[in-house]
């Protein structure tokens, strides 16, 4: 049979698609296989935990990391679900994130433990993703056991720190009160030793503890002060206040170091300073005292003298720099850059022979960076230091008072300074001449006194003499003596400033015809009052500060009933001392239980409130006093707190209880005396004119009211009964602001609307509100109500 041997093209081609396409599978197949040997070596040896899992919840396939991680076997963990393997706080989040893949969610990632075949947990961190066609999940874990183990380390870490950040507040804060209060009785009853007839040996004792008392304060407050920064609990305020206010307190409370060194100590402001500022004049004063302090610490002779001007090169009338000078020991060059660290002094023969912390320049330049400026020293060894630093402070919304003084005119009016010290010459040249006195200066009694013969006899005399007390030579007794017995000088006022206001110098100047006496370093308004009283021949000591009289004028004008709720029986006698002689009549409780009491019992004016007692503290007395004057109606009792703890805290949950006002221990008596004025119980509230206000009579004639305001009047009363309640409610927080505010508003719309009884109540209510009366401001709420009833009798009449 013959055989067909020709080629079939069709065929021929077929059969080589064939076997292309058997090539092509064939590279694909060993392309698969390749990608799966490679991903299978990298499911196997990838160090993270790989898996695959369905959406029931149970694995599908693991790696080997798994069990290096876990413990168990790739079978015994395929063979439970592995919500079995997660512990039971986490098995809440991990379903809820297996819900988020099953609904759509392309990506999660969390963390959560699971247990280890010794029965320990590991944390693991989670990525996944789902394949809906498959319903299985893709996920990778990662160990971060050790990450969590660091975290919780670091957290427990913090607490330890946190913990011991509050004990060493909590230490600072009880050490303060344990320090405190013997510290109160100590300077209190130090003070009032001063004040009684002593020998020159006794003085000098009562003079050392006095100056070792407040030193102990001082560093105290040095050391919480530092406690403040370094927790970054300090913060300043922002309120406004008189320039001259705190610089007059500083030279007060220095004065007498200075003097009791027989330094002179001085005060410049230039007369282009803005006085009426708005910052932290608590601080400003502080950052002054500390420098003014160390000035006169390390000048053993010469002058201590603080100036105030405008910083050199800037316009803004805020911006002020303070310079401190003294003629003191100086400081070497090449230790003026250490003066402001933290414990820093010269050596360690200065700490020995002039005490001190060394903290002091530390918190003053941290209240000065604060505060916008910057604080540096220039100085020479030996020949003394001064002390600059700049502040930036903001103008006041409200005009300075004008003090009625201010009015007076020395136009023209001769004038002679008599002062050894040519600085304190400059200073009192300098505000004369500003207000249009004719000056002459002198260093010494004996120039001083050829200089007033010359005029008198000239036909030219002064009609005013400004006599330094302590002078060499002649001293200004002296040349006194000789201005009274010589018939030529009659008429001449004279002032005389005195540096250390010796006992008896008063009562020797009144024998003398001295008119009035100022304390160095004078303050500019202090001067002019005081030249406004002496020539006016009114015998009133404005201005003038002789000793404690202040004090002891103020204390006649109270009259108050006192309740002292203290368990230290120093302090109560402290107390009852700087109240003796004042009108107030004093009820002791020795803790808070027996304060409630007799508060129930009995009424008082005012509460003084030591916060730390037994049986119930200051804090919870003042809380239960307030729940049991709310629930029967009764006005707020002021309480002020009496509280060695210096830290705001403390001063912050004293004012939350319910106090109406603190001071920290130790408590000077001027101190106390201030604060109980603010409650003295008037005996007329006064209009702005002078007068005594006669009582609202409640009439009301609805035929005066305007008929065009008859659609908004109903409208206007409601609004007072809204005043009436925010009133109350204001009383209660002790929010006096508020109720000024209030009283304000009424007073400024009553007349406007046909009210003038309102307008009159208003005005009332203000003045009760800046007393911060309030029994007085309860009745004015009274008294608005009656009336607002009385209105609405009134125009529910038949007309």
């Amino acid at each position: 049979m013959a055989v067909d041997s020709q080629a079939n093209p069709e065929r021929d081609e077929e059969l080589e698609r064939l076997r292309r396409v058997v090539a092509q599978l064939e590279e694909e197949i060993s392309e698969r296989k390749q990608v799966q040997d490679v991903l299978g070596r990298f499911f196997t040896t990838s160090l993270s935990m790989v898996c695959v899992a369905d959406f029931a919840g149970h694995f599908k396939r693991l790696n080997p990391a798994w069990e290096r991680t876990l413990g168990f076997t790739v079978e015994e963990l395929c063979a439970h679900p592995f919500l079995d393997f997660v512990h039971p706080d986490d098995r809440e989040i991990t379903v809820a994130e297996m819900k988020k893949l099953t609904q759509g969610m392309n990506t999660i990632s969390f963390e959560n433990r699971y247990r280890t075949k010794d029965g320990n947990y590991r944390w693991l961190l989670w990525i996944a993703t789902p394949i809906k066609e498959q319903q299985v999940i893709y996920a990778a874990a990662r160990d971060i056991t050790e990450r969590k183990d660091a975290e919780e380390s670091i957290r427990r870490l913090k607490e330890a720190a946190e913990a011991a950040n509050r004990s060493k507040s909590d230490f600072l804060a009880q050490m303060s009160h344990e320090i405190r209060t013997p510290l109160n009785a100590i300077i209190g009853m130090a003070d009032l030793l001063w004040e009684t007839a002593l020998s020159a040996e006794q003085r000098q004792y009562v003079r050392i503890f006095r100056r070792a008392g407040t030193t102990l304060l001082n560093l105290l407050n040095d050391i919480l002060d530092v406690s403040k920064i370094e927790s970054g609990h300090m913060e300043l305020e922002e309120i406004e206040f008189d320039l001259w206010d705190v610089l007059e307190k500083v030279c007060e409370l220095l004065a007498m170091r200075a003097h009791e060194k027989g330094l002179e100590l001085a005060c410049r402001v230039m007369p282009d300073v803005a006085t009426n500022l708005r910052g932290d004049p608590t601080r400003l004063r502080q950052v002054l005292m500390n420098l003014v302090g160390n000035a006169i610490k390390f000048t053993e002779k010469g002058e201590v003298v603080l100036r105030v001007e405008r910083e050199p090169g800037s316009n803004q009338a805020g911006r002020l720099q303070f310079a401190v000078s003294d003629t003191g020991i100086g400081i070497p060059e090449e230790k003026l850059s250490q003066v402001f660290g933290t414990f820093t002094q010269l050596d360690s023969s200065t700490s020995r022979k002039y005490g001190g912390s060394g903290l002091g320049l530390a918190i003053a330049k941290y209240f000065v960076e604060r505060m916008g400026g910057r604080i540096w020293v220039e100085s020479k060894a030996s020949i003394g230091s001064t002390f600059y630093f700049t502040a930036q402070f903001g103008a006041s919304r409200e005009s300075t008072t004008v003090r009625s003084s201010q009015r007076l005119d020395l136009k023209g009016l001769r004038t002679l300074i008599v002062d050894d010290n040519a600085t304190n010459r400059l200073i009192l040249a300098e505000a004369l001449a500003g207000w249009g006195a004719l000056l002459t200066t002198a260093e010494d009694g004996e120039q001083a006194l050829m200089e007033l013969n010359r005029a008198s006899d000239a036909g030219e005399p002064y009609g005013l003499v400004l006599l330094d007390c302590r002078m060499p030579g002649l001293d200004g007794f002296q040349v006194a003596e000789h201005i009274q017995r010589h018939p030529g000088l009659a008429g001449i006022t004279v002032l005389m400033l005195t540096s250390d206001n010796r006992t008896g110098d008063a009562a020797r100047g009144r024998k003398l015809g001295i008119n009035a006496y100022l304390v160095k370093p004078v303050q500019r308004p202090e001067l002019l009052e005081t030249i406004h009283s002496a020539m006016s021949r009114v015998r009133r000591q404005t201005g003038i500060r002789l000793g404690d009289e202040d004090s002891t004028q103020m204390a006649r004008k109270l009259s108050l009933r006192v309740l002292l709720a203290d368990d230290s029986e120093d302090n109560v006698f402290l107390i009852q001392s700087f109240l003796r002689g004042s009108g107030c009549s004093i009820d002791v409780a020795q803790n808070g239980a027996i304060a409630l009491q007799k508060i129930r019992s009995g009424h008082y004016d005012v509460v003084l409130m030591d916060l730390q007692m037994p049986v119930i503290d200051g804090f919870a007395a003042t809380e239960r006093i307030r729940g049991w004057e709310r629930e029967n109606g009764a006005a707020p009792t002021p309480i002020v707190a009496l509280t060695a703890y210096a830290l705001p805290k403390e001063i912050e949950r004293g004012r939350r209880a319910g106090c109406t006002a603190h001071l920290t221990k130790p408590v000077s008596r001027k101190a106390l005396l201030e604060m109980l004025e603010r409650y003295r119980r008037p005996t007329g509230t006064r209009w702005e004119d002078g007068t005594t206000p006669k009582r609202i009579e409640v009439t009301v004639d609805p035929g005066k009211i305007d008929p065009r305001l008859e659609a908004i009047r109903p409208a206007y009363l409601q609004a007072r009964r809204t005043d009436i309640q925010a009133v109350l409610t204001a009383l209660d927080n002790f929010d006096y602001e508020t109720i000024r505010t209030v009283g304000h508003k009424m007073r400024g719309s009553g007349t406007g609307y046909g009210f003038p009884e309102i307008t009159a109540v208003g005005q009332r209510l203000e003045l009760a509100a800046e007393d911060r009366n309030p029994q007085l401001i309860r009745e004015r709420v009274d008294e608005l109500s009656r009336y607002l009833n009385a209105l609405e009798g009134a125009f529910q009449s038949p007309q």
